[in-house]
């Protein structure tokens, strides 16, 4: 009896154990992968780090410790060994232009050009390769950043001299850095009927813009803000336009996966590329998953997007369109931001009004309507003061509407102190690129003024501090997408070169944890996708990043010697570093 007593005791037990597991889902079902072997930052404040990560179907099933993960092993399930490497959750680009990083791979490249000589010198290469005429197109270049500065120079730009000189028989288009400004030889203006006589009435048809004259009346080349459209409408492209986008759209994938990149936020895109993106989406080759910004300039497809309603991806959760962006001042670099005082370097300059503000308005009031975000591009502070009214006004009218708006502003770089604890009061998103501070703030001393600087520029702990959330990226191609360039200038305040000593205005420093979650979760929060992703938590896709160092302890310097050795992307591998 007693025997027998103890055998049913060890069933009852048995059955217990079975029933516990049945409540709570251990041992009933089997991981794809088990992620083990190195340190994982979480970003979920319960658990910050964990052992070991389970993975099936693109989801993650468990995150805690190793013995547990276990539980969930089967005959089918592999590993990932980390061999000592660093995961966080995939990181999210919050501010680029993804199909302009793919054309920028394309065409002449200008980003790391020292040197007005040096454009010069890579536009005549072009030349030689290229028929005549054929346009030369290119983007990336930065007078601010040229050592030494051209001669001469009108309002702060080049002229088209020396650039035409060696360009005789090829339209040249060369983008800024920005994308803000471009500059164009003789032989484009040409083309484009662009002459002392002429300019007077091409503006007539641009607001919110201007071509630079020297002292006499000509043209120097340099096409601010709107009236680049003078020129860039007359642009040509000799290879199978078809083609070329999808070569883009492959190099854009990749170089998002290579750099650790598993979800973007495309700011601003016409109807044609947003039929590309399900084209893409329906042949299988998405890669990376899209959050986009329908752009708002294009009044008429706004007005059809917000009759239609936003488009979310609830199956795959790779191509969402919910948002509107509007672009509504310059940049800094070209003197386009829009201040509420003249620039320092140009006095009685005060930038340009992009986008009439009534129109800001009228599209708050009807995204809050209509369940779209409204995502506003603004660099200069009255840029940035003008459409918090705007949203202001639009939030008071609709309540309702605005309980969980996440409108947000892109870049906000320059604000007025009175303005910075309105981010957090309104719940609007300062989208930002700290790698801007890390590339302008050197220069950009001249375009403000110290005051200004200290008061508003980048002051990312001051809008935290406000309750807001700031969310990172790169903005590229005005910048590389790396987002490891930008996590160093976030917590370090310098410059690439690892100047100056201490950082510039360190007090708004962010710390580690504050830049990872900027990049993670509340990037994800930017996007209304903080439930599916952003953190390694059961039920969220399996998204993540994997580099060599551990960005979260190594001394500051090394951060930007760390490399992504690993991209996962639903759980499975898609980028994987030669080692």
């Amino acid at each position: 009896m007693k025997y027998t007593k103890s055998i049913g005791l060890s069933i009852a037990a048995v059955l217990l154990i079975l029933v516990s597991a049945c409540e709570t889902g251990e041992k009933l079902e089997t991981a794809d992968t088990i992620i083990s072997g190195g340190n994982i930052y979480t970003v979920n404040k319960s658990q910050p780090t964990v052992e070991a990560v389970a993975v099936k179907d693109g989801k993650i099933l468990y995150a805690g410790t190793q013995d547990e993960a276990e539980k969930y092993r089967g005959e089918a399930t592999a590993d990932l060994d980390l061999e000592g490497a660093t995961m966080t959750p995939g990181l999210i680009e919050t501010h680029g232009h993804f199909m302009g990083m793919g054309m920028s791979k394309l065409n002449l490249e200008l980003q790391d050009v020292q040197s007005y000589d040096e454009l010069v010198e890579r536009v005549e290469d072009a030349v030689a390769e290229a028929e005549p005429g054929e346009w030369i197109i290119g983007r990336g270049w930065h007078q601010s950043k040229w050592d030494p500065a051209p001669d001469p120079m009108v309002k702060g730009f080049q002229t088209h001299d020396q650039l035409s000189t060696v360009s005789p028989d090829n339209p040249v288009w060369l983008r800024h850095a920005s994308g803000h400004a471009s500059f164009a030889n003789a032989k484009a203006m040409e083309i484009a009927g662009v002459n002392p006589l002429s300019i007077e009435s091409l503006m007539e048809e641009v607001e919110g813009g201007e071509i630079i004259r020297d002292e006499n009346g000509n043209p120097t080349g340099i096409f601010n803000e709107r009236a680049q459209g003078i020129i860039s409408k007359h642009v040509t492209i000799s290879d199978d336009p078809d083609e070329r986008e999808r070569k883009a759209f492959d190099l854009a994938v990749e170089e998002s996966l290579r750099n650790g990149v598993t979800s973007f936020h495309d700011a601003g895109v016409g109807g044609g590329t947003i039929d590309f993106y399900r084209e893409m989406k329906q042949e299988g080759k998405m890669g990376v998953r899209l959050y986009v910004m329908v752009s708002g300039p294009n009044r008429e497809l706004t007005a059809e997007w917000l009759e239609r309603g936003p488009m979310i991806d609830t199956a795959d959760h790779l191509l969402t369109v919910r948002s509107i962006k509007l672009n509504c001042d310059g940049a800094l670099g070209s003197r386009g931001a829009w201040l509420l005082e003249e620039y320092t370097d140009r006095p009685g300059h005060f930038g340009h009004e992009t986008l009439p503000m009534d129109y800001v308005e009228e599209i708050s009031v009807k995204g809050l309507e209509s369940g779209f975000q409204v995502c506003s591009h603004a660099i200069g502070d009255r840029a940035n003061q003008e459409i918090l009214d705007r949203y202001e006004i639009a939030f008071d009218g609709n309540p309702e509407g605005a309980t969980d708006h996440r409108f947000r502003i892109e870049h906000a770089q320059h604000l007025h102190p009175d303005d910075i604890p309105r981010f957090g009061e309104l719940g609007v998103i300062p989208a930002m690129q700290a790698i801007h501070m890390a590339s302008d703030r050197p220069w950009a001393i001249d375009r403000l003024g110290e005051k200004r600087i200290v008061e508003g520029a980048y002051v990312w702990k001051s809008l935290l501090d406000s309750g807001a959330k700031v969310i990172n990226g790169s903005d590229v191609p005005v910048e590389p997408i790396d987002p490891l360039a930008s996590f160093y200038a976030s917590v370090s305040r310098k410059t690439l070169k690892g100047t100056p000593e201490g950082g510039y205005e360190p007090e708004q420093k962010m710390t580690r944890e504050q830049t990872l979650i900027s990049y993670t979760l509340d990037a994800a929060y930017g996007a209304f996708e903080e439930d599916i992703k952003g953190s390694i938590e059961p039920g969220k896709l399996a998204d993540f990043t994997i580099y060599d160092k551990d960005i979260m302890t190594i001394p500051e310097a090394e951060i930007l010697d760390t490399k992504v050795v690993k991209t996962i992307l639903g759980g499975e591998v898609v980028y994987e570093a030669n080692r």
